[in-house]
């Protein structure tokens, strides 16, 4: 089931993440997000409970990224699995400044979703990218 985000927020790529979710068995959710935690679609799930898993996603995100930079060479994060007594939670880079997010019941194959996450963020990529965000009152490129 879809959840409806408040008007002006779904966007063309809940219907991705729908197909995700119906292709892997006991898949249960999909979230795409910005790196630091703002949703940007979502399916399977609450708007609240989608914030919150966002924000969650995007600090398992930046953990990732600390270790990398401390200990994997500067590498870019592929995936973070979180394993749970009934659910796995897996995060993966999505795109420049993007992640995905997937709940899954313990019974899920993890290499079946993996490769799915995968599959999906190829096939899309360019569409995934978040851009970078500006501070308030910043200028712009064009000066204005």
């Amino acid at each position: 089931m879809a959840t409806d985000m408040p008007s002006g927020q779904v966007t063309d790529l809940d219907w991705l993440l729908s197909g995700l979710v119906q292709r892997v068995p006991y898949t249960r959710s999909a979230i795409l997000l910005s790196a630091d935690g703002l949703v940007k679609s979502l399916h399977g799930m609450d708007a609240d409970s989608a914030d919150h898993m966002a924000a969650l996603a995007a600090g398992l995100y930046s953990l990732g990224r600390s270790a990398g930079a401390r200990f994997g060479d500067n590498g870019e994060v592929r995936q973070v699995v979180v394993e749970l007594d009934s659910t796995l939670l897996f995060v993966s880079t999505a795109g420049s400044g993007t992640c995905l997010a997937v709940l899954a019941g313990r019974e899920a194959d993890a290499a079946v979703l993996g490769y799915e996450m995968t599959m999906l963020v190829k096939s899309v990529r360019p569409n995934l990218m978040t851009p970078a965000r500006q501070a308030v009152g910043a200028p712009s490129a064009t000066g204005l």
